[in-house]
């Protein structure tokens, strides 16, 4: 396949691929047929919509694409087991996961209860440090003896010891993370991605899973004659987990993201408007908030302070709570933010040493705090487009943390490792995986790891290939055409937004913003000129060649968004690459 625009190498070092021309004649088929926006018809195309089923994509609604929680095993004791303890006025405990997915999947029982009129359950987040993730024995065996029904969220398929001495008390797991051969005893284990299960909601995170039981509770009460709490004002939190867990956003993921957004936007959660408030939002959230300014915020708790600070966020309806909170979480973000570079600047390095040429990319350092060595681990990943891990040292042991590529899944290798006793405990899912090792076998895990990558493929290509939508030209950048466009979304994992090229246009001005951020203005001497943003390349290559671009023509590729800024409404390019014009000027389509 020739590189599009002729660029075979950009100034990060990809190659540029363009639409094909198949996605190109669907399109133009599509545009023709419904009469939508030619750009926006590419989007469809690329992301596999069919002419007949564009409209209803276009328009994704609960009710259309919600499945059948029965289909679920366990649903229904589940969700019975939970209105019996509503009813009986039982002690409930919520143990969940520190991450976002198990923070709002806590806040979303502890919510409903409200709503139920119930009283407040027991909320218990384990310490990522001294506790580690999921239920251990002496938090279930405590939570046992003083609750009569346990709820795990985002957590507990794997958890047989720890679930064993809750002894006294029922335990409903709802969970996505990857099952094993054998269940944990508990009264049911609902959880799309058990082995006995079919997979195809295996794309929900923990709050969708959650949300169907809810969604099965609220049936269950209709067949008994009674109403149940309106469901649709709790999507905020799906929607939130969905994105934040990097959940892919297809089918009904799409929907629970889509009216989340909806409710986010009419600011009733305290929790997060708060967080929006803090964060200086200035418009309503989209996608790109949920995960990248309201994720990172909400997994500052968990990650280097207490724990249940982002759950607590999340459950509260008490403004001046929420305030204190998400101030608390602020100052904890920077924190993390100081650490994580510290982190990542040493694993960057280590792993450089290493090589990016084998199936895995992996670093270990001492003391590297285990709040962060999953994000450092995405870091790498994207760095050299393998899966990679990154693992903190103490004493005789080390936790880290993996992600992993599209194809490639890392927690079904990382479990099998751990089946092996290779290492001392591992799961997660295909994405993401957490693990424990021995200090001295580290190197012998690691080399097995990477093995079982190589056989699924990981290690074969080299950086990624930067893949484009199409080529647009400053003055066709408009706000109505980029509103058309979002109505494809939202965008995000397994379902990415549109990039596109501006060709050989001129560098008007640029510089750097804050520390690290690349600004510039660009127009194709037509009178038509666009700002830019590049996060976190002042120093990287972007920088260097556009910082000093003498005059200069280049091709600008990256996101086009809409920058809410002194009251009015600004088109930008979120730039992610650029290439000398010269690479391929006469190829240029117009």
């Amino acid at each position: 396949m020739t590189a599009y625009l002729g660029v075979e190498t950009s100034l990060t070092g990809r190659r540029w691929v363009g639409p094909g021309a198949e996605v190109e004649r669907q399109a133009e088929a599509m545009a023709q047929a419904t009469g939508l926006p030619r750009a926006l018809c590419q989007t469809l195309a690329r992301l596999g919509v069919p002419m007949a089923g564009a409209e209803d994509y276009l328009s994704p609604t609960l009710r259309d694409l919600m499945p059948d929680p029965r289909s679920l095993r366990d649903m229904e004791a589940a969700a019975a087991r939970v209105l019996r303890a509503v009813a009986c006025r039982e002690r409930i405990a919520v143990f969940a996961d520190y991450d976002v997915d198990g923070g709002a999947s806590a806040a979303l029982v502890i919510d409903w209860l409200r709503r139920m009129g119930a009283g407040r359950p027991t909320l218990y987040i384990p310490d990522r440090i001294d506790e580690g993730y999921g239920p251990n024995v002496p938090a279930m065996r405590d939570l046992a003896a003083s609750h009569e029904l346990i709820l795990c969220v985002d957590c507990g398929t794997m958890s047989h010891e720890a679930l064993a001495a809750a002894s006294g008390a029922d335990v409903v797991v709802l969970d996505h993370h990857l099952g094993g051969e054998t269940l944990p005893p508990a009264l049911a284990v609902v959880n799309p991605n058990r082995q006995d299960e079919s997979g195809d909601l295996g794309h929900l995170c923990a709050a969708g899973v959650v949300f169907l039981m809810l969604v099965e509770a609220g049936r269950q009460l209709r067949e008994a004659g009674r109403a149940g709490p309106d469901l649709m004002a709790l999507l905020d939190l799906v929607a939130l987990a969905t994105v934040a867990d990097v959940a892919p956003l297809v089918g009904i993921n799409r929907a629970f993201v889509r009216q989340g957004l909806r409710v986010m936007a009419r600011r009733e959660r305290a929790g997060l408007v708060a967080l929006g408030d803090v964060a200086r939002l200035d418009a309503a959230p989209a996608a790109y908030h949920l995960g990248f300014v309201f994720g990172p915020r909400v997994n500052a708790g968990g990650r280097i302070g207490q724990a249940d600070l982002g759950a607590r966020l999340l459950a509260t309806d008490d403004p001046d709570e929420a305030r204190a909170l998400a101030l608390r979480l602020e100052a904890l973000n920077e924190e993390r933010r100081a650490v994580e570079a510290e982190v990542r600047a040493a694993a960057m390095a280590q792993a450089e040493a290493r090589g990016f040429d084998a199936p895995l990319v992996w670093a270990a350092g001492e003391g590297w705090h285990p709040g962060v060595v999953g994000i450092v681990a995405s870091r790498l990943k994207e760095a050299a487009n393998r899966p990679a891990v990154v693992i903190g040292l103490d004493g005789t042991e080390g936790k880290g943390s993996g992600r992993s590529v599209a194809g490639v899944d890392l927690g079904a290798a990382v479990q099998r490792l751990a089946r092996e006793g290779v290492l001392l405990k591992g799961g997660g899912h295909r994405m993401a995986a957490g693990l424990s090792v021995a200090r001295d076998r580290l190197e012998e895990a690691m080399a097995r790891l990477s093995e079982l990558l190589a056989r699924q493929g990981a290690g074969v290509g080299g950086p990624a290939d930067l893949r484009l939508d199409g080529v647009l030209m400053p003055g066709a950048a408009t706000v109505e055409l980029i509103e058309q466009i979002e109505a494809a979304g939202p965008f995000g994992a397994g379902a990415p937004g549109p990039r596109y090229v501006f060709p050989d246009c001129r560098i008007g001005f640029s510089k750097v913003l804050g520390d690290a951020h690349l600004k510039l203005r660009f127009d194709d001497g037509t009178g038509a000129a666009l700002d830019a943003i590049a996060f976190g390349a002042a120093e990287g290559p972007l920088g260097a060649a556009l910082l000093s671009h003498g005059g200069a023509r280049f091709h600008l590729a990256g996101r086009v968004e809409i920058n809410h800024w002194g009251g009015r409404q600004v088109v930008q390019l979120r730039l992610e690459d650029a290439a000398p014009a010269s690479a391929g000027a006469a190829q240029i389509p117009r």
